[in-house]
Formats: C-alpha cells, sequence, structure tokens
C-alpha cells in the first residue's frame, strides 16, 4: 500500500518482501525513487560529518576497538587480480577505503572499522523511536547514527557522486527510524543495533543492484543468524563489545547481503516468522501478522531523521536533559560557581537530578558512581553531570598555577561559561586522570539522581524529561525546571545548533588532523560530489597521537 509520499507495509503482509522493494524504489531514478527535501538532506550530512569527526578523533588518540578493526580491515585489502573477479551487482570497483586511507580493502571490513570508530565516543547521533504523527508509533527503541559508511561503501564500489550516497543515508535512517518506532528491542534484552542491521542490508542491496527477494534473504538471514542480547551492555565496567556492537551487527549485514546476491536462499517473511524475535518475544501478536505495521517516507520532509538528535559532546543522551538544566542554572545563578571558604564547589551543598526510566536504570545504575573507564564514566549520570560542573568551576575561577608557569588569566564571565560550547565534554574528560579528579569525585558525593516515577516516565520518548535543583551552603534551593527538549534534541528551537556542532567539530577534527576546517569542508556539499570526490571521501591524513590515557 502507497501513497505519493509514503509506503505502508501493514501487519499482515511480508513487510521483509515490502522493505525490499521500496528500498529498490528508493534508490531508481523511476517515478517512485526516494526525494527528501532539502532540509532532510542538510539535516543528514549534518549527522554524517558529526560521525566522521567522531570516528577520526577515536583513531587518532588510538582507542582500542577501532584500532584493532581498522587494522583488521586493512588486513582484507583487495588483491592485485581484483580487476579479473566478478563484479558484485553493479559495482565498477572492488571493495570501499577505510578513515584515513585510499586503499580499498574488502567492503565489509571498511563498514565494520568505519563504524566502530564514528561510534566509540559515543558522541554521534541518536533516536529514541518516536513519531510525533503517529501515537501508535512510539516504541522508544534507542538508535544511532552508526551506518553511513554502508552507502558510502556502496558509493564507491558503484562509482555513484554524493547525491546518490546522500539518498541511500536517509534510505538507511528511513529504515532503521521506523522500525525503532514499533518495536522496542530493549523491553526484551536485544540490543539496538538490531534495526540498523536490518536496514544496513536493505540499503546496500537495493544500491548495488540486489533483487527484492535477495533482499528479503539478506534480512532474513540478519534476523535469524545474528540478534545481539544487552549482554554486551552489561557489567560494572563495559567493554570493547557495547562501543563495536553496531559496526559487528552490520558487517554480519553486508556479509549476508553478498551471500543472498551470490545466491544463498535465507528465511523469507521474517517479521511474520513465529519462531522469529518480533513475533516470538511479542505472544499476543495474530497468527498470520507482524507485531506492527510500517510507514515509510519517500518525498517531502517527513522523515525519520527529522526526530534524530545530536550529542553535543561526548555523553550518553539520556543525560541531555540533566547536562542542559546545569547550564540553565548556571546562567541564572553564578554564584553558585563562587568559591566558599577558599574551596572551588564549597557553595554547593546539593545536587539532586530527577528524571525518567530507561535514563534512571541506565545512567544511575549504582555500579556507575564509581566508573573506572571511559565506557562507564560516559553511561555515568553523576561523573557526566559533575564533570560538567567541574569545568564550569575551573572556567569561573582557574586555579593558580605552579609559579613557574605563566597565569591562567582572568575568569571568564557567567555568559561565557554557561554555555553548551565551553562547557562541552571532550575525550580529555574521559582519560584516567579525569575520572578520578578529586574535585569531581568530591562533586559526585553531593549528588543525587532519583526517578521521577510516572510524571516522567509518560513524557519519554518524546523528550527527555529531566529537572535538577542544587542547593547552597546557606540553604538555598535553585531549580532547573523540567527540562524536555535540550540543545541537539530534535524539537529544540532555540539553542544555536549549526554553530556548536562546528565548534564540536573544530575540536574533535584538530586532535585528528592538522587542518580541521579542510576536513569539514572535504565532508560537507555531499549532494554536490563527484564519483571522483565520492573515492576520496575518506582520504584524508590521520595525525595517530598515541593511546588514549
Amino acid at each position: 500500500m502507497s501513497t505519493k509520499s509514503q509506503v505502508i507495509l501493514p501487519a499482515d503482509s511480508n513487510q521483509a518482501l515490502g522493505l525490499a522493494r521500496y528500498a529498490i524504489d528508493f534508490m531508481s531514478a523511476g517515478p517512485a525513487a526516494g526525494r527528501p527535501d532539502a532540509a532532510v538532506l542538510d539535516r543528514t550530512e549534518m549527522f554524517h560529518t558529526d560521525a566522521v569527526l567522531c570516528g577520526a578523533s577515536a583513531l587518532a588518540l588510538g582507542t582500542n576497538a577501532p584500532t584493532v578493526l581498522r587494522n583488521e580491515a586493512l588486513g582484507y585489502r583487495n588483491p592485485p587480480d581484483a580487476g579479473t573477479l566478478p563484479p558484485l551487482g553493479k559495482a565498477k570497483h572492488h571493495g570501499a577505503c577505510v578513515f584515513g586511507s585510499r586503499e580499498r580493502v574488502k567492503s565489509e571490513k571498511a563498514i565494520l572499522a568505519n563504524c566502530a570508530a564514528v561510534r566509540e565516543w559515543d558522541s554521534n547521533g541518536t533516536n529514541f523511536g518516536y513519531s510525533e504523527e503517529r501515537p501508535e508509533h512510539r516504541a522508544g527503541e534507542f538508535g544511532h547514527n552508526d551506518f553511513y559508511a554502508v552507502p558510502v561503501a556502496a558509493a564507491q564500489m558503484l562509482g555513484e557522486g554524493g547525491a546518490y550516497a546522500l539518498r541511500g543515508m536517509v534510505l538507511l535512517d528511513e529504515i532503521r527510524g521506523r522500525l525503532a518506532e514499533v518495536f522496542s528491542l530493549k523491553t526484551y534484552k536485544i540490543d539496538h543495533v538490531v534495526h540498523g542491521a536490518i536496514a544496513s542490508a536493505a540499503t546496500f542491496g537495493a544500491m548495488m543492484g540486489a533483487t527484492a527477494e535477495q533482499i528479503e534473504s539478506a534480512i532474513g538471514m540478519v534476523v535469524a543468524h545474528h540478534i545481539p542480547f544487552r549482554a554486551i551492555r552489561h557489567g560494572h565496567q563495559l567493554s570493547d563489545s557495547k562501543g563495536a556492537s553496531a559496526a559487528i551487527s552490520t558487517e554480519a549485514a553486508i556479509v549476508c547481503m553478498k551471500r543472498a546476491m551470490a545466491g544463498f536462499i535465507g528465511p523469507q517473511d521474517i517479521f511474520r516468522n513465529p519462531e522469529a524475535v518480533f513475533c516470538l518475544f511479542k505472544k499476543d501478536t495474530p497468527k498470520g501478522k507482524a507485531p506492527f505495521d510500517l510507514v515509510l517516507s519517500r518525498d517531502g520532509a517527513d522523515f525519520a531523521v527529522m526526530g534524530m538528535h545530536f550529542k553535543l559532546g561526548l555523553y550518553e543522551h539520556q543525560s541531555a536533559g540533566a547536562l542542559q538544566g546545569l547550564i540553565d542554572l548556571l546562567g541564572k545563578h553564578p554564584q553558585l560557581l563562587d568559591r566558599h571558604q577558599g574551596q572551588p564547589g564549597g557553595r554547593i551543598a546539593r545536587i539532586v537530578v530527577t528524571a525518567y526510566e530507561p535514563a534512571f536504570g541506565i545512567i544511575g545504575d549504582p555500579a556507575k558512581r564509581d566508573p573506572h573507564t571511559r565506557q562507564s564514566a560516559d553511561h555515568s549520570m553523576l561523573y557526566l553531570v559533575c564533570t560538567k560542573l567541574r569545568k564550569a568551576l575551573e572556567l569561573a575561577a582557574p586555579p593558580p598555577p605552579p609559579s613557574s608557569l605563566p597565569s591562567p588569566g582572568a575568569p571568564k564571565s557567567p555568559q561565557a561559561i554557561a554555555d553548551w560550547r565551553s562547557l562541552m565534554l571532550l575525550p580529555h574528560d574521559f582519560s584516567h586522570e579525569a575520572i578520578r579528579h578529586p574535585l569531581t569525585r568530591a562533586l559526585m558525593e553531593k549528588m543525587t539522581f532519583q526517578h521521577g516515577g510516572p510524571d516522567y516516565d509518560q513524557r519519554y520518548p518524546d523528550g527527555i524529561p529531566t529537572s535538577m535543583q542544587i542547593t547552597d551552603v546557606g540553604n538555598a534551593t535553585f531549580d532547573s525546571g523540567l527540562v524536555m527538549y535540550p540543545a541537539g534534541h530534535a524539537r529544540n528551537r532555540t539553542a544555536p545548533l549549526k554553530d556548536i556542532l562546528r565548534h564540536k567539530w573544530n575540536l574533535l577534527g584538530a586532535l585528528a588532523v592538522d587542518q580541521p576546517a579542510s576536513l569539514v569542508s572535504q565532508l560537507t556539499g555531499l549532494n554536490e560530489k563527484s564519483a571522483q570526490e565520492v573515492q576520496s571521501l575518506y582520504d584524508f591524513d590521520i595525525q595517530f597521537r598515541g593511546k588514549f590515557d
């Protein structure tokens, strides 16, 4: 079923085959081709640029999983006789490129490496599975803009230009974003990357010239053979598996798609399969139906990417409401940053943050009160809030330098301090030294994180309902009020988003390359880039700066 602007895949249809046909049409040049408007293309390009800057900086600082997986990918360089091998589908070239290299490697390995790098900082885009238009499509599943390496790899293999790659990015975000609106994987302890893997298989297949039946087979194989559970995110201190989950699932999805194009037949009609995860866990699903309808856009402005959110630094996005509350409070009450009895932070007696589930369960886990690793610290509400507060205290009253060093200068004004740009959380805020910073730890002892109950829960995933109260040593309490749409949220209309993102890109870019502005320029204007420019899109010199502390 379809309209001019939408494709509707009802629950009593073969949605895997329907997704395949939708994807093929979307990437075609025919009357059913995807025609997202300029605002959709602009926002998607911003998410892609943001993702690459996150990935490049993670590689430059030698983070473990991206480094291991990039080296793995470079071990799968195309052989010298690759030109004699049969091409995949419509491909003109074998393989694709990892960040910081012009050498072609197996496409699934390039995608693995680039997805892992993008996700490492947990600082790129996110979504919470919420449809403003359809109340029944608010499942609230998480997701992240991790998967752009898929359409870029396809465009590099096909010899296509930037407009084709960008349309593939919109398609991938549309499929995974709409799946996140209708099925909550986290409810069943399944990792959210499954939606991205399904979208990756469909997008790669459609771009490479697969048939609808081949794409259906690949989606079936992904769901039947490659379901990751949230065990990868469990534990007091998290491992590489958490950050690389999207990359590993996407690698599997691309292999499934290649296998299907080679003739392998996977399970059909997987969304209605009673033994697959969707119907298996939704036991009340009527026989012969999937647990949901799917509504997918093909032109105009109503695309899932328009409801996705930017992270303005390194933090778990569930904390964004608290971080905004802190910035708001410091802007209105700068006296909270004054020293008391000579002590930075001494004027603050108590901090109370109130938020919703799942934020309370994920970043309020008691183990997160004492994080020892970056992966745990960036999922600790206490650590994130108190590190941003420590940075504000240092800007307000810089500590005196050793006598051999020049003065750090005068304190900044309250207006300059209480800003996402000046207080942006960056990689060095998660070093071993920073995680153990005595002032941060002292502030954490003053902070309480509590669940706000149904009144807060019912407001998610529309927003990020959070409030903060700070009580000073005189027992005066300052209240942020309810924060719903912090800066970076898709429904925030007040923050200077592009300015803040440019600041973030320049800071992360400076960690990775000598000329960050040039790298940003290389990544932007994607819709007008030639096929040759797409071939070298990720060809930039990463300045490897040693292993991140």
